[in-house]
């Protein structure tokens, strides 16, 4: 068996990803799971859905699905649009995908649509685009669209007492249910932190690629992690997300 390696926002930076998967030394035997935001960011969004549709038939992989993977998806089965949209990442997207044919585009739309809201793996370990707050799990949800966004699991998470024991009665219940917690959504450089940051039991993978970040890569047993440059080092003619 090999690693189990957690990558987080890519968010159109194809040649941030395949620097990062260089790095972390990655095989066949690895198996990856992405949590989320392939799109909207730098010009790759499309080839990198065309890249990971590639790397999932010789790698075990996991799609989770973000935001931006949402509205891209809507974008591309309807046209569906907002301006908030094109003012995030959305405008990029939306160039990447003019010179696709339409047989790709629906080939893209079937890779969005298998995306999963989260994952749970053998260890009891959870990895989810954003969060969820239902205290009986994310599987006791009401709605899809808190998996990928919510930031209430992530704001507890760092306003949370560290001398606050387990068992107490205030604790979260949400932190209760999962030995451990992968996430993105929220880049921890707003917090002034560049790598892969954990929390109580929470890692936040999401190390600003969209921005002035690093796209980041993490052995979710080992916490051995692996960085690409700054992506926007990598699209020095580009201005990335607002």
């Amino acid at each position: 068996m090999g690693r189990t390696i957690a990558i987080g926002d890519i968010h159109g930076g194809l040649k941030a990803l395949i620097q990062l998967l260089k790095k972390a030394n990655v095989t066949p035997e690895d198996q990856l799971i992405f949590l989320g935001d392939y799109v909207d960011g730098w010009s790759d969004s499309a080839n990198v859905v065309s890249y990971l549709i590639e790397l999932a038939k010789q790698n075990t992989c996991v799609f989770i699905r973000g935001n931006h993977d949402d509205l891209v998806h809507r974008w591309l089965k309807s046209g569906e649009m907002n301006e908030k949209w094109l003012q995030h990442g959305g405008q990029s997207s939306m160039d990447a995908y003019r010179n696709f044919t339409a047989e790709e585009i629906k080939l893209h739309i079937g890779f969005f649509q298998q995306m999963l809201n989260y994952y749970i793996d053998n260890e009891n370990r959870l990895f989810i685009h954003a969060g969820f707050s239902n205290q009986h799990g994310p599987e006791s949800e009401y709605h899809d669209t808190g998996y990928y966004w919510d930031r209430t699991l992530w704001e507890t998470v760092l306003a949370l007492d560290p001398k606050l024991d387990k068992a107490h009665k205030y604790y979260p219940k949400r932190l209760q249910i999962f030995d451990e917690i992968y996430i993105g959504h929220t880049p921890v450089i707003r917090i002034d932190e560049s790598k892969p940051f954990n929390k109580a039991n929470v890692w936040n993978v999401d190390t600003g690629a969209a921005f002035t970040g690093k796209l980041s890569a993490i052995d979710v047993s080992t916490k051995e992690f692996w960085q690409s440059d700054p992506v926007h080092l990598l699209y020095e003619k580009e201005k990335g997300r607002n």
